[in-house]
């Protein structure tokens, strides 16, 4: 009887749920990706500062945002002093790009964003996409109250690792038999998709909750998913991009193991990260945080939102080569690349157009028809590896061919200034490459005193920011088994 009763009231709240749906007007989304999708609000959290406009300033101006690591930078707290030392004499890498903290103006205030009763359950990395995020919807005056707008604004962002530190922990916990100490955080502490999952309860956001986990392409898929999740009527607005924490014991021994990281400048903080140049010998490891505000156009138009560029191109690939290694030919960055452009002109049905414009090229073998010629600017991946870079550097000269060579087409890499953010990177280089169209100037590669011999002519990286007109700019971003992106910005017409 009793079961009889419980299934009744189960089959009454089932029928209410529907008969709710069944009120809600259906509204499907387009059957194309017809929606045009535009950045509104920036923000950031890097080596070189806090906030957007104080790391573009220190981009500008040549600084560096590397420092050597110390045994606090490797959050070991709770281990002895002997094991620490140890651990730290063992790296062989220790230079850090390292968010630097304080409550001065262009510093992470850690007080506000982490030590709070109420922020337990916040790792670092979380804190950094809290933080980022709230500078960027303050940037685009977009903070929703009707329930409406709430339901039509999702999150994207995503990270590389995580809390690998809170993981470093518990296995301390466990060594020590102490797992009864473990926090009943530990879990939502270490969840990649909680950065966006703590962003839409903050805000209240209900639209899509999203969260990629490519390595470091992450920032830039973020991005990328997020675009689409606008253009086929899923959301209106879109919180996205890319956080990392990795300063850390157990993040920089593995990527040491790997071999990824640089250990000829430990000496040299300054000089470790110097992407193209012949003196690189590995990555320097950094975190960070950075998010746009995505936004349908003729959304941001009625609510008279200022708008910095608008995204044109999104493209992906896999090498389907190796875990760790870009494949020699830099196929899977032409695939991303060339589906960005072409991405561009299917958008505005220039089919015909580009057919009539279009000069073949012998060398890159691309035959869509796409004329490259309008990018101005390319933030490139390089990372400051000896093969990475040359990869990358092969790609888009195979695949601009004629406009590299002609010295019109910009490009560098931010990462001499600010190592390589991992899960962050994508996103933090997606808004240099914004800025670089807003701005009208295209950022150095710091570090870059003798160009790798593949660079000759007019096909050469930039060592000094140049002032010019950017209509359209390329980012890049590469990870580990073998996932490839690019974004295409471009100013609105």
């Amino acid at each position: 009887m009793a079961m009889a009763k419980r299934n009744k009231r189960i089959l009454a709240s089932i029928i209410h749920v529907s008969r709710l749906f069944s009120t809600v007007p259906f509204d499907p989304p387009p059957l194309s990706a017809s929606r045009r999708v535009v950045v509104t609000g920036l923000g950031m959290v890097t080596p070189l500062g806090c906030g957007v406009e104080t790391t573009w300033k220190h981009l500008m101006d040549g600084d560096c945002g590397i420092r050597a690591v110390t045994i606090e930078d490797l959050k070991m707290n709770g281990f002895d002093t002997e094991t620490q030392q140890q651990t730290f004499d063992q790296l062989t890498s220790k230079v850090a790009g390292v968010v630097r903290c304080g409550s001065n103006p262009g510093e992470f205030n850690e007080e506000l964003w982490l030590n709070s009763k109420d922020h337990r359950s916040i790792a670092r990395f979380i804190g950094y996409a809290l933080c980022a995020s709230d500078e960027a919807l303050r940037d685009a005056n977009y903070i929703p109250t009707q329930q409406d707008e709430k339901e039509s604004t999702g999150v994207s962002i995503g990270a590389g690792t995580g809390s690998i530190s809170d993981i470093l922990d518990a296995s301390r916990m466990i060594s020590e038999k102490k797992l009864r100490r473990l926090s009943p955080f530990f879990i939502p502490r270490i969840l990649i998709n909680m950065a966006s999952g703590h962003v839409s309860m903050k805000y209240g956001f209900q639209g899509p909750n999203h969260a990629a986990v490519t390595a470091c392409a992450t920032g830039a898929h973020s991005i990328g998913d997020a675009t689409r999740m606008i253009q086929f009527g899923d959301a209106d607005v879109m919180v996205a991009g890319g956080t990392e924490a990795s300063i850390d014991a157990l993040s920089i021994a593995g990527f040491c193991r790997s071999r990824a990281l640089t250990t000829k400048y430990n000496y040299e903080p300054k000089a470790a990260s110097r992407p193209f140049d012949c003196g690189r010998d590995g990555f320097v490891i950094g975190e960070g945080s950075g998010i746009l505000v995505l936004e349908e156009l003729e959304h941001a138009r009625k609510r008279g939102a200022k708008v910095y560029a608008e995204v044109r191109g999104y493209g992906m690939s896999g090498d389907a080569y190796h875990i760790t290694q870009p494949h020699g030919d830099g196929r899977g960055a032409v695939l991303a690349m060339s589906r960005a452009l072409k991405q561009v002109l299917d958008s505005y049905f220039l089919i015909i157009i580009r057919s009539l414009i279009y000069v073949p090229c012998p060398f890159c073998g691309w035959q869509s028809g796409l004329n490259p010629n309008e990018v101005d600017y390319i933030n490139a991946h390089a990372t400051s590896t000896p093969l990475g870079d040359a990869v990358e550097a092969k790609a888009i000269q195979s695949l601009f061919c004629y406009h590299a060579a002609s010295g019109n087409l910009a490009f560098s890499s931010t990462k001499g200034a600010t190592g390589h953010l991992l899960g962050a990177a994508g996103a933090v280089e997606a808004i240099f490459s914004i800025l670089s169209i807003h701005h009208g100037i295209a950022p150095l590669t710091l570090n870059l005193t003798k160009p790798d011999p593949i660079f000759n002519g007019d096909f050469m990286p930039l060592s000094a920011s140049k002032m010019m007109s950017i209509r359209a700019a390329m980012s890049n971003s590469f990870g580990f088994g073998g996932t490839n992106s690019s974004l295409l910005f471009a100013a609105l017409d």
